[in-house]
């Protein structure tokens, strides 16, 4: 029998210590690559991914603020709870609006008494609290506060839903949005869905309408309807307006109860005056009667810029003295709120777009 020679070239031998190292530094390096690699091309597919994980931590932040624990949250709920407003924190109360004493008085006594009070109508259908309410009227005129201010007093999960929250580039994705609103609220009611400018959002349906935008649209109003069958559900749903005649009619008939927020009267301008001007230095001898008056057609919010460009005014005064002799800024006086509301009204005359097109290019 004749024994062949093996080669001991084919044998494999063991790696050094060294050459362990090397190898596990080059699988590292290439592993490390291949997920930055990875994470590039994920963030150039989606760039909104980085938005969606802030919100995420965002959400999760304001859970834990408003007390809600124990509840678990899909991915699409905790991008709408990002948008979520504690009610203790909001500033807001019916002391901060003035002049609207009646809308605020039906209000407490047909949106937030069915809730707080619930033993009281539980053997009532009608008695129960409204599921869409409308508030419409001028711009300026207080609509967002009182929203918020309801929020406050009654205690609700405040969700401040705006239309671009909902609006994905994702086949499909918004209507998944669209229904997580509602679960959300559901989940932590009771809750106030707030939607200002709704109008924009709900507008009325046409032919014209994208295939997504209308689906997204159908959805919303579908689960909507959820909420009307089912009488323990404590969700509000809140809009508010300058345009209601642009809402589609369907969002309509889910909005039975509505507000009309109107500009304010003289005596409503008066109580608005003395709110505004409540904690500010002013002069006794002030007429807010007079000025109360003189600022027909003002709007709750033009008001408060006629008071801040009078107050503005003692500013401007006492910083070009030339040799000041006291060191404080003067109170306000009748004739700086006159000439603020002359020049409201300019502003107002004019018009925002006549005023732009008479700028100067240069």
């Amino acid at each position: 029998m004749v024994l062949k020679e093996i080669p001991t070239d084919n044998i494999t031998r063991p790696l050094g210590r060294n050459e362990v190292m090397g190898l596990l530094f080059r699988l590292t390096i290439f592993g490390a690559v291949t997920y930055f690699t990875i994470k590039w091309m994920v963030d150039a597919i989606d760039p909104t991914r980085k938005q969606k994980v802030e919100a995420q931590k965002q959400a999760e932040k304001l859970m834990r603020q408003i007390g809600v624990q124990n509840v678990k949250l899909s991915e699409y709920e905790m991008s709408i709870a990002a948008h979520l407003v504690d009610p203790l924190t909001m500033q807001i109360t019916w002391r901060d609006i003035a002049g609207l004493d009646e809308v605020i008085t039906e209000l407490k006594d047909t949106v937030i008494l069915p809730i707080q009070k619930r033993h009281l109508f539980e053997g009532s259908r009608l008695l129960q609290p409204p599921k869409g309410v409308l508030l419409y009227g001028p711009p300026g005129c207080g609509k967002t506060l009182i929203a918020k201010a309801t929020a406050k007093e009654a205690g609700f999960r405040f969700i401040n839903l705006q239309p671009s929250t909902l609006t994905d580039k994702w086949y499909g994705e918004s209507q998944k949005l669209a229904a997580a609103v509602f679960s959300l609220a559901i989940k932590l009611q009771p809750s106030v869905i707030f939607i200002d400018e709704i109008d924009s959002f709900l507008r009325s349906r046409s032919s014209s309408d994208h295939e997504a935008t209308a689906m997204m649209k159908a959805q919303f109003m579908s689960l909507w309807d959820g909420l009307d069958t089912d009488y323990n559900c404590q969700v509000i749903i809140m809009g508010a307006t300058n345009r209601p005649q642009d809402l589609d009619s369907a969002i309509l008939r889910r909005m039975p109860t509505r507000f009309h927020i109107n500009q304010p009267n003289i005596k409503q301008r008066k109580d608005i005056l003395k709110l505004i001007l409540e904690n500010e230095n002013v002069e006794c001898a002030v007429d807010f009667g007079e000025i109360a008056k003189q600022t027909d057609g003002f709007s709750g919010s033009d008001l408060r810029e006629m008071c801040r460009d009078a107050a503005l005014l003692c500013v401007r005064e006492f910083v070009h003295q030339e040799s000041p002799d006291e060191d404080f800024i003067r109170p306000i006086r009748q004739e700086d709120l006159q000439r603020a509301i002359e020049k409201m009204r300019k502003s107002k005359s004019a018009g925002v777009h006549e005023a732009f097109m008479h700028v100067p290019l240069d």
